[in-house]
């Protein structure tokens, strides 16, 4: 093994034996061989034997905050490189690396300073028999200076480094690895092995994992909700005598479970045409687990690109053109990508002023059409996108360049045009003019318009279904259909034809055809003949011709004597119905519309006064003066029982509201006869001088039974009861006081000695109606 060591004994051995200009020579060589490999090295070295380093760093001190892990090795014996880790003090750092190798303890053979901003120094040159020291100071000159110390011999150093990055891949709970070694490792590396823990576990797991190759590995049976902790290394060889460890790297846990679509929005762009801007919103379950989201886009038609974009926020924003798009979204971390959420923006169909107003297609065979635009585009375009799909197909494109006229003919289309196929194109423009392709997928075209046509046109293969009539009548009938699929259209269905046919009763037919638009899906046949019988059959036509005509279907309009016999059935039933149910249904409105107000000569709590009664007569004879009687002349011309002795006062009233019309006629003052009666006997002195003091008390005008009108009720006759009480109680007392009596008699003088003083009219033979 040659090394940088043994090309300096080399020159110090042999130096002495050649010449001057041999000598010369060989320092030329070495000039130039060290000036080659200087190239590599990315660190200003400069001798250190004159130099008293060791006071200019004695400041510095090694500190786990500072620079550490320094590490010296080589793979050649004619490079060596020393890594390690900053300090974590600040963000731009100066590192002074000082190697030296004694050759005795009082004589230095070997030092060298190296001064680099990174934190690896390469193409370092070692003496191999001597051991050599190797000291990094991180901010000499500040007094924050830290440092770090390695020791090894040049011998030992020999060794494959660990890569200086690595991969990881978590699908299905296994683990892909790949670690990425410097150049000149890469090829003495042949294998690699892979030892890892759960996060919080202190030991490792046991066998190694070791790669097929010296590019990936792969470990399996992993708990994919765990977060892991691994470590590489290299595999040794020959090349590669020693392998250390790697640096412990952290795997996230495996995403399992893909996001979930919330709502997406397609709304207008103001002042834009031909753009919409799609709103989509997302969410993702574990939330601690991702970095960030892939949200991946592409035109359903499949052209160029796939834009990917990455958000930390459940949320984006796209401005698209008005073609169908494919959009993924998918939760990542720097070792998993959880399963994609899929989303089609579907193509929107209210294009600007879409048709033939603003496009048109002329086909020419089946791998070439022309289409032609109206408007003047090329003044602010000259890249141009079309698609053209067939229904349930896969949509075809083609972007194309076109600045001198407003028509584009395609050709060499990737699948031949389908005849009998109805094709939808659309146009698109788009701003970049270095390029007519995609550069990306947002806000990279806008919609011209969209039409459709076909290759070739045929005529319909179907006709329409569902025929049927409604509302026949004498002379019409209602004919309705529904349209002929598209599928069997087979080009551009320009109407209808409707095929009448009228059967005489010898057995002529006379056939008249009606033209509709395509539009119509009903029609009503008018001019019909009542009483017969028609048939009808329906097809629809196209450019190419007319179509399958549908089974007919046959009617018979309606008879004019049978419409006259229904109409008066007709008026019988109604008659019938009002009869039956119309007067319950009339007294039953009347009561809640119009109710009844009750006739108080018909009520019970009514008692009816038809003509003056005894307190008129009472009235007349309150004026007289006790002295006018003339009580030799009272007779006792009738005694009539009156009121049995067991009730009492107070009860009369309702005693005589029971009563009903027959009692009250016999109950009438019908005692005003003539001057003489049956009966001789002369009142007594005594009755006469109960009687008469009480007549004289009772006043006509204050009196409660004096009454205005020709009825009372019960509230104006209880009202009075207690004004008469005295009245009937003075009478009562009398009644009361001679046991013997069980009935009093109403006695009147002559009728012409009491006419002279009453201002009633006679009351001879009519009944009084009798309150007591």
């Amino acid at each position: 093994m040659v090394g940088s060591g043994f090309l300096l004994d080399f020159l110090d051995s042999k130096c002495t034996s050649y010449g001057i200009k041999s000598y010369v020579f060989l320092l030329g060589v070495i000039l130039v061989y060290y000036t080659a490999l200087s190239s590599h090295v990315q660190a200003l070295k400069v001798p250190c034997k004159s130099k008293n380093f060791s006071s200019k760093y004695q400041h510095c001190g090694i500190n786990p905050a500072g620079v550490h892990d320094l590490d010296c090795f080589g793979k050649h014996p004619t490079s060596y490189r020393c890594v390690w880790k900053p300090g974590n003090s600040a963000s731009e750092n100066t590192y002074t690396l000082i190697i030296t190798q004694p050759s005795s303890p009082s004589r230095i053979r070997h030092c060298k300073v190296y001064t680099s901003q990174t934190n690896i120094t390469e193409g370092i040159l070692l003496y191999e028999k001597y051991n050599m020291t190797a000291e990094v100071f991180e901010n000499s000159a500040s007094t924050n200076c830290t440092k770090s110390v390695f020791r090894g011999s040049p011998m030992s150093l020999f060794r494959c480094g660990p890569p200086h990055n690595a991969s990881f891949s978590r699908h299905s709970g296994k683990l892909d690895v790949s670690g990425n070694w410097p150049n000149e490792d890469i090829k003495d590396v042949q294998y690699y092995s892979v030892r890892y823990k759960a996060l919080g576990s202190l030991s490792w797991s046991k066998p190694l994992m070791q790669s097929k190759n010296g590019k990936k590995c792969t470990v399996e049976n992993l708990n994919s909700s765990l977060v892991y902790s691994m470590q590489i290394q290299c595999v040794t060889n020959d090349r590669c005598p020693q392998c250390p460890w790697s640096e412990t790297y952290s795997v996230p846990a495996e995403l399992t479970t893909q996001p979930v679509m919330v709502n997406m929005n397609d709304t207008d762009i103001a002042k834009t045409k031909g753009r919409r801007l799609i709103s989509l919103t997302w969410k993702f379950p574990a939330k601690e687990l991702h970095d960030s989201y892939h949200v991946i886009i592409g035109k359903a038609s499949g052209e160029a690109p796939r834009q990917r974009m990455i958000t930390t926020e459940p949320e984006i924003r796209l401005v698209l053109s008005y073609s169908e798009y494919h959009l993924n979204i998918s939760a990542v971390n720097n070792a998993s990508t959880s399963p994609a959420v899929s989303q089609t923006i579907p193509q929107r169909e209210d294009t600007p002023s879409t048709g033939a107003e603003k496009l048109n297609v002329t086909v020419d065979n089946n791998t070439s059409f022309t289409i032609h635009w109206k408007e003047d585009l090329i003044k602010n375009y000259v890249c141009y996108s079309v698609e053209w799909m067939e229904r349930g197909h896969k949509a075809g494109s083609m972007s194309f360049f076109e600045d001198e006229h407003n028509h584009r003919t395609l050709t060499s289309l990737p699948e031949p045009l389908e005849p009998y196929k109805r094709y939808s194109i659309t146009l698109h423009t788009r701003p970049d003019k270095d390029t007519c392709n995609m550069k990306k997928v947002n806000n990279s075209e806008s919609t011209y318009g969209r039409t459709h046509f076909y290759s070739i046109e045929g005529s319909p293969l179907s006709a329409p279904t569902n025929l049927s009539f409604d509302n026949v009548s004498l002379n019409s009938a209602e004919l309705q259909w529904l349209s002929i699929p598209e599928d069997d259209i087979r080009g551009f269905l320009l109407g209808y034809i409707i095929y009448c046919t009228e059967y005489h009763h010898g057995g002529a037919t006379t056939e008249r055809n009606i033209t509709m638009d395509p539009m119509s899906n009903s029609y009503e046949l008018g001019d019909l003949k009542d009483g017969t019988a028609y048939g009808v059959k329906i097809s629809g036509f196209t450019e190419a011709g007319v179509g399958v005509r549908s089974t007919p279907i046959f009617f018979t309009t309606k008879y004019q004597e049978l419409s006259k016999l229904i109409g008066v059935i007709t008026i019988f039933a109604v008659i019938g119905i009002v009869l039956i149910f119309g007067s319950p249904v009339i007294k039953r409105a009347k009561v809640i519309l119009w109710p009844s107000i009750p006739n108080p000569g018909k009520s019970n709590a009514m008692q009816k006064i038809e003509e003056p009664c005894e307190l008129e007569l009472l009235g007349s004879i309150n004026h007289l003066e006790m002295e006018e009687w003339d009580t030799n002349s009272l007779k006792i011309v009738e005694k009539q029982e009156v009121i049995p002795a067991s009730p009492l006062p107070s009860m009369l009233p309702l005693l005589h509201a029971s009563d009903d019309e027959e009692d009250s006629t016999e109950m009438t003052c019908n005692w005003i006869q003539g001057d003489t009666g049956d009966s001789t006997e002369e009142i007594p002195s005594d009755i006469t001088g109960k009687i008469i003091p009480d007549i004289n008390r009772i006043d006509p005008q204050s009196s409660p039974f004096t009454f205005p009108c020709d009825y009372t009720t019960i509230e104006m006759f209880q009202q009075g009861i207690p004004q008469s009480m005295p009245a009937r109680t003075s009478f009562s007392q009398d009644t009361e006081s001679d046991p013997e009596d069980t009935e009093w008699t109403v006695v009147k003088s002559e009728l012409d000695y009491m006419s002279q003083f009453s201002t009633s009219p006679i009351l001879d033979g009519k009944e009084i109606s009798r309150i007591l």
